[in-house]
């Protein structure tokens, strides 16, 4: 241990006005103590350097006060100058004397213990006091009126240690108090008598402090020779003496504002607290009333079956965290209620056992009811929700009930993403907990037609009743977004995960017939949300096919593969103008996998059928767009030449509401015009969602991108659609090439679509054209574009890029 005195150099100043701090440090150069003046000369309050180390106050290293060159200083009983960086940032050179040096290893070993007696009080002891206690002491001198006191009233008063200040400046702090301690300390003066008065003062920050004053009279003999006293801070205990009232209040308002019969006791079963419910039936079954600060086995002390069983119980709460039982409180003849008795240990902050409480629910007509039975074979214990079993029986029920002018039901298979992890993090029975709240959010969001039913631990499924499939994808998401944003906080921990869906659209012609089919048809599309990043909603697409459920769950596997490791080969198809010279290119991207070197590329009348089923079309869509748009910013020569390039989308991609947006994103990152590029819509899809489609339009366009309408002409309502859909171009199905060139109703066909087309602006594009036949009778109906093997077949995308040519001024193209 040293301790250092440390004042400022001046070469001008004079042994008088030289101002000095005392600080402490251990053997390892830690300061232990620095006294009230180191904030003039240092720049830091005392307690601030308590824990540093000495030398970070140099400098620089050569000025560390334990370093070589200053310790030989020391030694001789010389002072040392270094220089010293000032707490606000500038340079000073100080001056170092070493007052004592004593090594920590050389203390006494032992040590005895002795009253103090009226030996002076070290100021450091005293300054340890005052900042722990929160006060400070005065003394007014009767004498000269002059009053002294310690560091502790600066640091309540916000005033820096050793301000100059007089008693009336500091009465002026106690605003409209002065009246009344000037009183105080008269009547001290006059008559001896001690006071004690809790008062508010407004410190030199401007801040109300409550205080309590407290002052007596020191004599000589007979004679007061001063008054004395003390300064307490007095903010944190009301502080706590106010939060421990609102405590009360809320405790008090939520057990007078319940039913259930509540109780706590400590350890030694006395009543800490007790609801006027928990009151009355005590009083109406044992014929005693109970109050607080009472002992529960006395109370029970007639009662000796009752008083065993309850400190059996309470002695078990108070081990354990909770536990739940079901028992009438007394065990007499007479017929009693029965009720649902939650245990729950209480505990302080440091973890030490307090006490326990119990909350107590009548749950007799849920025991008495004649349906009990029914009731738990149909619904989950736990959440009280539909179980598996008669899930499937109103899940079958819909199947068989639909019919053909109803736009059909959905069901969504909910899987929550690692909420095993709450027992972990939260301890025994917090899963448990979280989706019993869990199940009452998600009931009060559901229609009350809907079936909602928790079919595993943390699986829960939901029957949409007469629900069109936009509107079912929209509840889905719906719901997986609350289930992300609710959060229940279970013992302190906060809990909360997301959740992976599988929504199966069903009706009179789509979807399997069996309920245990639909099931498990939704469980395996939510394992693919799941697996394909969780927190997330794949929807089911029944392209027709009847492809057996192992074939399904085989490809599955191999298209999850080769979209996770991007084998995704891009083609392109131009668009050849057949009526009129048209400069530029006109392309269609296709999209290949490439499977394997046995196999080649996989074509999408192969995968398509499988990714729509499980909902990995969009993904696609995404994917391939984005690679395309890629390949175009690494080729900004093509910008001048494309004049269109066209995806074929999907469904999924037509009703994801944040595909506008993700166009605007990806298109901001290259040189080319929004106008150039188009997605096609299949005619089956606009027919079966025309408002849905009509409103993708309309967000494209604000893009600035345009839409085609695929396939026109399938159907009757190919011409309504031509006509009122707000496409830019219209795509003929390929049925109506077929024999173009020799069926003169076909010929009619198209030059009816061309024409409806043509008045109402749009470009229409013959597709499929392989013929020389067909593409004179597509040439002489007036259709601008086509599109065929016979015009160019489809090609790699590179075969795209600028030819690489050499001039004098270096390489143009790729």
């Amino acid at each position: 241990m040293k301790e250092f005195l440390i004042s400022r150099h001046r070469r001008d100043a004079t042994a008088t006005d030289e101002r000095r701090t005392l600080v402490r440090i251990d053997d390892s150069g830690i300061i232990t103590y620095a006294d009230a003046y180191a904030d003039s000369v240092l720049g830091y309050d005392p307690q601030d350097l308590i824990g540093r180390s000495l030398a970070s106050l140099a400098a620089t290293r050569q000025d560390d006060p334990l370093g070589p060159t200053p310790r030989e200083a020391f030694e001789r009983g010389e002072p040392a100058l270094l220089t010293l960086r000032h707490h606000e940032g500038f340079f000073f050179t100080a001056r170092f004397s070493v007052r004592v040096a004593i090594a920590d290893a050389d203390q006494a070993a032992t040590a005895a213990i002795q009253p103090r007696g009226r030996d002076p009080l070290d100021p450091r002891l005293l300054q340890m006091a005052e900042t722990s206690g929160q006060f400070g002491i005065w003394q007014l001198d009767t004498y000269n009126n002059q009053m002294t006191w310690s560091d502790g009233l600066y640091h309540l008063f916000d005033l820096r240690p050793g301000s100059d200040i007089t008693p009336e400046h500091a009465l002026f702090y106690f605003q409209e108090y002065q009246h009344r301690v000037r009183a105080l300390f008269r009547r001290c003066i006059r008559s001896g008598a001690p006071f004690t008065r809790d008062l508010h003062i407004l410190t030199a920050k401007q801040r109300l402090r409550p205080v309590r004053i407290t002052g007596q009279a020191l004599k000589a003999g007979e004679k007061i020779i001063a008054v004395a006293g003390t300064l307490v801070d007095l903010s944190e205990r009301l502080h706590q003496r106010r939060a421990r009232t609102e405590i009360e209040q809320v405790l008090q308002g939520i057990m007078a504002a319940t039913d259930d019969l509540v109780l706590a006791l400590d350890p030694n079963h006395q009543i800490l607290a007790i609801n006027h419910a928990m009151a009355a039936q005590f009083e109406a079954t044992f014929d005693v009333r109970p109050r607080v600060g009472e002992d529960l086995t006395r109370l029970l002390a007639e009662f000796p079956n009752e008083r065993r069983l309850a400190q059996r119980l309470w002695d078990k709460a108070m081990r354990r965290d909770q536990f739940t039982v079901e028992m009438p409180l007394a065990q007499q003849e007479r017929d009693l209620p029965v009720y649902e008795v939650r245990f729950q240990r209480l505990k302080d902050r440091q973890g030490h056992t307090i006490g326990a409480v119990h909350i107590a629910r009548d749950i007799s007509h849920r025991l008495r009811t004649r349906d009990n039975l029914n009731y738990l074979s149909s619904h989950d214990p736990m959440t009280g929700l539909l179980n598996r079993r008669e899930l499937l029986h109103r899940l079958q029920r819909a199947i068989d009930k639909t019919s053909h002018e109803s736009p059909g039901h959905a069901l969504l298979y909910i899987d929550l993403d690692h909420v095993t992890r709450f027992n972990e993090t939260a301890g025994a029975g917090a899963c448990d907990r979280y989706l019993r709240e869990l199940a009452t959010m998600l009931s009060s969001r559901v229609r009350q037609r809907d079936a909602l039913a928790r079919v595993s631990a943390d699986k829960f499924v939901l029957v949409l009743d007469t629900c069109a499939e936009p509107e079912a994808r929209r509840v889905a998401q719906a719901l997986t977004d609350q289930i992300g944003q609710f959060m229940f906080e279970w013992q302190g921990y906060p809990l909360q995960t997301t959740a992976s869906g599988g929504l199966v659209p069903f009706g009179p012609n789509a979807g399997p017939s069996s309920a245990e089919e639909l099931l498990t048809l939704a469980a395996d599309l939510c394992q693919t949300a799941k697996n394909a990043g969780r927190n997330r909603i794949h929807v089911h697409r029944d392209p027709g096919s009847n492809m057996l459920e192992s074939e399904a769950q085989k490809l599955l596997g191999q298209l999850q593969e080769c979209v996770r490791e991007d084998r995704i080969v891009l083609m392109h198809q131009a668009l050849r103008p057949v009526t009129s010279a048209t400069w530029g290119e006109h392309i269609e991207i296709l999209a290949r996998l490439e499977h394997d070197a046995a196999e080649g590329f996989w074509l999408p009348n192969d995968f398509l059928p499988v990714a729509e089923r499980f909902d990995l079309a969009r993904d696609i869509d995404r994917r391939v767009i984005r690679k395309t748009l890629d390949w175009l910013r690494q080729h900004p020569l093509l910008e001048p030449r494309l004049k269109l390039c066209s995806f074929n989308i999907s469904l999924a991609s037509v009703l994801d509401e944040d595909f506008a947006n993700f166009m605007s994103r990806e298109l901001a990152r290259i040189a080319f015009a929004p106008d150039r590029f188009c997605f096609e819509i299949r005619e089956s899809d606009a027919t079966q969602y025309p408002d849905e489609v009509s409103v993708f339009c309309d967000v494209v366009h604000e893009v600035g991108c345009k839409v085609a309408l695929d396939g026109a002409g399938a159907s009757v309502q190919s011409y309504a659609l031509a006509a009122r859909l707000p496409v830019d171009v219209i795509k003929l199905d390929r049925s109506l090439m077929r024999d173009l060139h020799e069926d003169p109703v076909q010929q009619v066909m198209v030059e009816a679509l061309h024409r409806i087309a043509e008045t109402a602006g749009k470009t229409t594009v013959a597709t499929f054209i392989e013929s020389d036949e067909t593409l004179r009778q597509v040439r002489r109906l007036g259709v601008h574009f086509g599109q065929g093997f016979r015009l160019s077949p489809p090609r790699p995308l590179e075969d795209l890029a600028p030819a690489a040519v050499d001039l004098s001024i270096g390489r143009i193209g790729t």
